[in-house]
């Protein structure tokens, strides 16, 4: 497995992966567009971590994860240089969120393509893999529910990069992934989002996942 993960953003999620791989053992760089915002978690953070450019990042990992807001995006690929993501694992953490004044919750991309699958346009190269995007950062890391853990949703075009994702998940504390299928999979996971949303706030929590029973 690798030990090298590069994070693109600086936010809740690139954090707190951040933090989590580093405390599993993982090299980790964080990457952000002003990686001096960064300084008081790398100081925090136990472990093997940098903190670095988008392009800085990028080159630095084995395996990429994407943990921008998902307006950034596109534009945090191409800031980092879609040449090093080449032949990687791609970790898509990101979600198409739209938050208007008074209006639920929405995507600006779903139902007939997903921000998954542009990213995977934009990065032909690349393997991309759909992750972690369906909770909140809180529980993205040895995470502890009361009725269990479910599985991880994933899903991405590459059966290989599949395989090791699921390494990595089960690594932070995951038990198992639930492959939904190609990357086109993603406008599901992603539409489930406004859903769990909505959901938490009628249980008045964001520490909840969706979990699928038989």
């Amino acid at each position: 497995m690798t030990t090298k993960i590069g994070i693109l953003g600086s936010g809740n999620v690139g954090q707190r992966l951040g933090r989590g791989f580093a405390q599993h053992g993982f090299s980790v760089m964080v990457g952000s567009r002003d990686p001096t915002k960064l300084t008081p978690w790398k100081r925090e953070t136990a472990g093997d971590v940098q903190i670095g450019t988008f392009p800085e990042a990028a080159r630095f990992g084995d395996v990429i994860v994407l943990a921008t807001s998902g307006a950034g995006t596109e534009s945090a690929i191409e800031a980092a240089g879609p040449e090093n993501f080449a032949r990687k694992l791609v970790l898509d953490t990101t979600n198409p969120l739209v938050f208007a004044p008074g209006a639920p919750v929405g995507l600006f991309v779903g139902t007939s393509d997903s921000l998954g699958e542009r990213v995977q346009r934009r990065l032909p190269e690349a393997k991309v893999v759909k992750c972690f995007n369906s909770l909140s950062h809180t529980r993205m890391v040895d995470p502890q529910f009361h009725e269990g853990s479910p599985p991880m949703l994933i899903c991405g075009n590459d059966e290989g990069a599949k395989r090791e994702a699921t390494e990595l998940v089960r690594a932070l504390g995951w038990p198992s992934t639930l492959d939904v299928g190609g990357i086109e999979g993603a406008r599901w996971l992603e539409a489930l989002i406004p859903l769990w949303m909505r959901v938490g706030e009628r249980l008045q929590t964001r520490d909840h996942a969706i979990a699928f029973v038989r």
